[in-house]
């Protein structure tokens, strides 16, 4: 690997070997199906940098899209659930019997517990009201995986209406039978969801995302919306996926954003332009660009 010993010096110096490693990894020849130890020729530590300063870039713009969808999601289930009582999340008649609801409150708990001597809101009730935490001060204190499996949690019915309310309107008609049964029972958005959360920590924890595969969620269902028509067929691991149903809860969550201009934008100047990377590696279709959906202008 071409180097200039003084600049590596100060990148390994700050950022370190190990976590460097991870970027000059697919720069290594492949030998079967094992990485071997002599590079790829052209390969510079120059585009090492450049790969570790897009992944951390794009790791930025993921946490911001990635909190604006928690946050809605948070306002839904309060409404939802608060419509029931401040306290309804406790009783279990509001959630689908195969809901692990014991548990799911159990981890509440645990989230209080963390937060309780340093989250103003929880502080304040305790102080002026005392007793459980009703859904809204609660809803603060729980991470997007906990929010998820809440909404995993409600009936059909009502994951449907949530989902119509952030946009997300999937055309059963468009499905094989045997789809749409599975969608009427599960809102897709229950899977997405789930990888969402995982992306967030990904981000959060400052780990590698450029090029991480996540657990596989069905797209035959969010295929049907116009807008994410080029979805991966039948399943999404990389993060592309991801990528575009952030886009999509971001026009209801933040209408008029600029988002998906800004993921176009830190693709198109800041990876494209290093050596022997392919957009394909995050799962980016061949013809992305000319998908409007990743406009430059908000949608």
């Amino acid at each position: 690997m071409a180097l200039d010993p003084v600049f590596a010096a100060q990148w390994l110096g700050s950022v370190g070997y190990y976590r460097l490693s991870g970027y000059w990894y697919p720069y290594r020849v492949l030998k079967g199906n094992q990485r071997g130890d002599s590079f790829e020729p052209g390969t510079s530590f120059t585009d090492v940098v450049a790969l570790y300063e897009f992944d951390r870039k794009l790791r930025t713009l993921v946490h911001d899209g990635v909190e604006r969808v928690e946050v809605m999601l948070r306002a839904q289930l309060n409404e939802t659930v608060g419509a029931y009582g401040a306290l309804a999340y406790l009783d279990r008649a509001h959630f689908r019997p195969t809901f692990d609801h014991a548990s799911w409150l159990t981890t509440a708990q645990r989230r209080i517990d963390r937060s309780r001597r340093r989250n103003d809101a929880v502080r304040h009730h305790d102080e002026h009201y005392g007793g459980q935490l009703p859904i809204w001060v609660l809803s603060e204190v729980l991470d997007f995986a906990d929010v998820s499996r809440l909404y995993e949690g409600l009936p059909a019915r009502v994951q449907w209406e949530i989902a119509e309310r952030l946009g997300v309107e999937i055309d059963l008609g468009a499905l094989r039978k045997s789809q749409a049964d599975r969608a009427k029972k599960n809102h897709p958005l229950v899977r997405w969801f789930e990888q969402l959360a995982i992306v967030r920590n990904t981000s959060a924890h400052h780990a590698r995302l450029w090029n991480r595969s996540f657990t596989p969620v069905g797209t035959a269902a969010m295929r049907t919306i116009p807008e994410l028509v080029n979805l991966p067929e039948g399943q999404s691991e990389r993060l592309y996926g991801a990528l575009c149903v952030m886009g999509l809860l971001l026009d209801a969550a933040s209408p008029g954003t600029t988002w998906r201009g800004k993921v176009r934008d830190l693709v198109e100047t800041s990876f494209m332009e290093i050596h022997a990377r392919r957009v394909e590696e995050m799962g980016f279709p061949e013809m992305w660009r000319n998908d409007p959906f990743w406009s430059r202008r908000p949608q």
